[in-house]
C-alpha cells in the first residue's frame, strides 16, 4: 500500500469514528425523558446514591424537570430535537472530507473550532442556567475529547496534501 493510500485509509477511519460518535451523541438527544428514567434506575441499581450523592441529586432534579416539561410543556423538548438534528446534519458534512480530504479540510478545521467553542459556552451558560460546575466539566470534555481525532485527521490531511500537491517547476534564471 502506498503512503497516499495508507494516509487516506487512516483519515477515513478517524472520520468514521468521529461521525459515529457525533451521530450517537445526536440520536441520544431525542429520547431524553426515557433515557433519564433508565439512567436513574441504572444508577440506583449500581448503588450510586451511596457513593456519589451529588450526582444522584442532579440526575433526579434533571429528571423531574424533564418529566414536568414533558407533561406540561412538551414544546420545550422540541429544542433538544433540533439539537439532535444539528448533530446529524453536521455529521453529513463530514462526507466531504471523507471523499476528498485535502479539498475539504475546512470541515475538519470548522469542527475543531466548534469543539473549542464548547468550553466558553459551558463556562458562560452553565452558571447562568444553574448547571453544577462539575457537570460543565463533563460537557467541556466533549470538546476536549472531540478535538483529538480531528487533530489527528488534520495532521494526516496535511501530510496527504504534501504527497498529492505537485512540486512547482523551478524558476528559470533570466
Amino acid at each position: 500500500m502506498s503512503d497516499r493510500a495508507a494516509l487516506l485509509k487512516g483519515i477515513r477511519a478517524w472520520l468514521v469514528l468521529f461521525v459515529v460518535c457525533l451521530v450517537l451523541s445526536g440520536a441520544t438527544a431525542f429520547p431524553l425523558v426515557h433515557e433519564l428514567r433508565w439512567t436513574e434506575d441504572l444508577l440506583r441499581w449500581l448503588s450510586v446514591p451511596e457513593h456519589l450523592p451529588a450526582l444522584m441529586e442532579w440526575i433526579e432534579r434533571v429528571r423531574r424537570g424533564l418529566d414536568t416539561a414533558d407533561a406540561d410543556y412538551p414544546f420545550l423538548l422540541y429544542g433538544t430535537d433540533w439539537l439532535a438534528f444539528a448533530h446529524l446534519v453536521i455529521a453529513v458534512a463530514f462526507y466531504g472530507p471523507y471523499r476528498d480530504p485535502v479539498r475539504n479540510i475546512w470541515v475538519v478545521e470548522f469542527a475543531m473550532i466548534a469543539c473549542a467553542g464548547i468550553i466558553p459556552l459551558a463556562l458562560i451558560c452553565g452558571p447562568i442556567r444553574g448547571i453544577p460546575f462539575w457537570w460543565s466539566v463533563i460537557d467541556m470534555s466533549f470538546g476536549a475529547f472531540g478535538v483529538l481525532p480531528l487533530y489527528v485527521v488534520r495532521r494526516k490531511i496535511k501530510r496527504l496534501e504534501t504527497l498529492t500537491t505537485p512540486n512547482p517547476a523551478p524558476a528559470l534564471a533570466t
